[in-house]
This record gives C-alpha cells, sequence and structure tokens, in this order.
C-alpha cells in the first residue's frame, strides 16, 4: 500500500515537473515572441534621399568615330506661351502626358575622331542663372565633360549650330574662355547679325539681352583670333560637313558627321517641341529669326533626316536626344534610339 501511494506521489510529482517546465517553455516562448514583434514595431531610421543625378553623359560610336553626349541640364519653360498655335501645342503635350511648363534637355555632342575632339554647341553655361557645381537645373556641361573622361583644354573646336543662349553660352564664364585651345567654327551670317554693334542699335529690346550675351561669350575668342567663320555648306573637318539650316537665326546650321557608313544628323534649334512640332513642322517659336524660313528649313531636315535613315542628334529632346525620322501621310515621328551599354551603330 505504501509502495502504491510512493508510486502515486512519484508520477504525480513527475507531471508536476513536466507541466512546469512546459509553462516555462512556453512562458519564454511568449517573451520571446513579444520581444521579436516589438523589435519589428519599432520604426527603423529613414534612408535619406540621395538628391543628385547621375553624370550627364551618353557615349556611342559612329564608325570610327566616337561620339559623346554631354547634357548641360534642362530649362523649363511654358512651350505653349511661346510658340505659334497655342492650343494645338497645349493639346499635344496632354496627349503625350507631359505637364507644362516642359522641362528642355540642353544637350551637346563631343565628338571624337581620333585626330581631332570636336563639340558641337556649349549648353547655357552662366546665362540661366545656374551655378557651375551642379546645384542648378543647367550649367552642367564642364563637369559632365570631365565625368566622360576628358577635360575642356583637350577640345579643337567648338562648332556652334548658331549663336543663342543655350548654345553658344557655354563658351565663356566671366568673360574667359572656357575652352581655351579651341577655335571657334559659326556660320558667317550669325556672326554678323549678333555680334554687330549695329544691328544690337537697331533690333527691339526684346533681343537685346541675346545680343549682349552674344558679345559676352562669343567675343573673347574673337579677340584671341579664335573665332573661324564659314558660309553654307562645306566640310570642316574629314567627315564633318555643314547643312544651311536658316530661319531659327541668319546662320542656323547642322552638322552631318559621318565615318565608315554611318551618319548622325545634329541640327540644333530645328525641334524645340517634339510632341508638337513632329506633327506640324509648322509650329514655330517667338525666338525665330524667320519664321518662314525656319519652317521651310525644318521640313528640309525632317524630311532628309527620314529618307537617309539618319541617326539624329537633337539639342532639346530628352537627353541623350538620339533618334530617327519616321514619315507618314500624318507629318513625322520620333523614333527614339535605343539604349546600348557598346553604344555601336
Amino acid at each position: 500500500m505504501k509502495n502504491n501511494t510512493a508510486t502515486k506521489l512519484r508520477l504525480i510529482t513527475k507531471a508536476i515537473t513536466i507541466m512546469l517546465g512546459s509553462f516555462a517553455s512556453a512562458l519564454a516562448m511568449w517573451s520571446m515572441m513579444q520581444t521579436q514583434a516589438q523589435a519589428e514595431t519599432t520604426a527603423k531610421p529613414a534612408v535619406p534621399m540621395a538628391k543628385f543625378q547621375a553624370p550627364g553623359f551618353y557615349r556611342m560610336m559612329l564608325g570610327s568615330f566616337e561620339v559623346t553626349v554631354l547634357s548641360d541640364g534642362t530649362a523649363s519653360r511654358h512651350v505653349d506661351e511661346i510658340m505659334s498655335k497655342p492650343e494645338d501645342v497645349r493639346a499635344a503635350y496632354a496627349h503625350h502626358h507631359e505637364e507644362l511648363p516642359a522641362e528642355l534637355s540642353i544637350n551637346t555632342y563631343l565628338i571624337n575622331t581620333g585626330s581631332k575632339l570636336l563639340l558641337v554647341d556649349t549648353g547655357a553655361g552662366e546665362l540661366f542663372g545656374a551655378a557651375s557645381d551642379g546645384s542648378g537645373s543647367s550649367n552642367r556641361l564642364i563637369r559632365n565633360l570631365r565625368a566622360a573622361g576628358y577635360q575642356p583644354e583637350q577640345v579643337d573646336a567648338v562648332l556652334l549650330t548658331h549663336i543663342h543662349g543655350e548654345h553658344s553660352g557655354g563658351l565663356s564664364a566671366g568673360g574667359k574662355r572656357l575652352f581655351t585651345n579651341a577655335e571657334v567654327y559659326v556660320d558667317n551670317n550669325d556672326a554678323n547679325y549678333w555680334l554687330s554693334i549695329a544691328q544690337a542699335n537697331a533690333a527691339p529690346a526684346a533681343k537685346q539681352l541675346t545680343f549682349t550675351q552674344s558679345r559676352a561669350t562669343v567675343n573673347p575668342y574673337a579677340d584671341a583670333g579664335r573665332l573661324k567663320t564659314f558660309s553654307g555648306a562645306q566640310e570642316l573637318f574629314a567627315g564633318v560637313s555643314t547643312i544651311s539650316s536658316y530661319g531659327h537665326t541668319p546662320g542656323h546650321t547642322a552638322y552631318l558627321i559621318s565615318s565608315q557608313g554611318k551618319s548622325l544628323l545634329l541640327w540644333g534649334d530645328v525641334i524645340h517641341a517634339g510632341a508638337a512640332q513632329f506633327k506640324d513642322p509648322t509650329i514655330t517659336i517667338a525666338y525665330d529669326f524667320d519664321a518662314a524660313a525656319a519652317v521651310n528649313s525644318r521640313q528640309h531636315l525632317l524630311q532628309l533626316a527620314a529618307s537617309k535613315g539618319y541617326l539624329v542628334g537633337s539639342a532639346h529632346i530628352s537627353f541623350p536626344g538620339l533618334g530617327h525620322i519616321s514619315s507618314s501621310p500624318a507629318g513625322y515621328e520620333w523614333l527614339t534610339a535605343p539604349y546600348q551599354i557598346q553604344g555601336t551603330y
């Protein structure tokens, strides 16, 4: 009897021990789960936004030429307020789901031919009020040139499509040449107009700033004997030819870059508002010197690019501004060139 009682006590004690152990384990598990849940609900420190853009350059090969597109940044413009047919422009931007004001790219093009380093246009530089430290939306050319592996003093020649703030403005800063070893090429019509005191005096007030800025940025090269003018279509360097496209300015010029059967047409300000002007090339901008001539030049270059299949580099289409032109009875269409790591065309 005593043995049975002892056995029962041992069994009861064992059961109680097991129960207490299970309770302790459950309590420990519950405590661990509570700690984990508390840790998961505790907010992590917010990761700060980087708030800077990648260096603005894009590189490709054109035959044996290396082409590097360099961004000077962007310029915000209410294009509907400065272009003809404003309602059509607003409708076109709405159709493309683009807001106004539009953020227009400022693209420049660096061509390394193997023997010459040529820069087509220079962006706005300091003319739009941005510092050169990358804090503003423009004046980024020199930073991006260096990021792309080149230095301003290595540039042999600057080829201007025309003299206007966001194309020639980056030539100089504070009255000093930024491309110290370069000669600057521009059509004689533009030089004779924008650098002329007599023309400035005869111009309306709205154009006075452009005349002042033109002299401030281009004249340092003229004073140094480094301004070279040309007239009409000619070959400036091997594989680099001019195509007169007068109208937007008196001497507006496109450049055809050719190597090993490949061609790149750099057409400057033929297009400002791509959402509207490809469909309707007759839409003009208030900055045109001769609007009718600008329309003729635009239609000519659009047809030329479409018929020849040229790759086009456009100054104000979203960076890097490279594409082809397709034509149809409804107008023209911009076909963005695909991004390529190897970048060969």
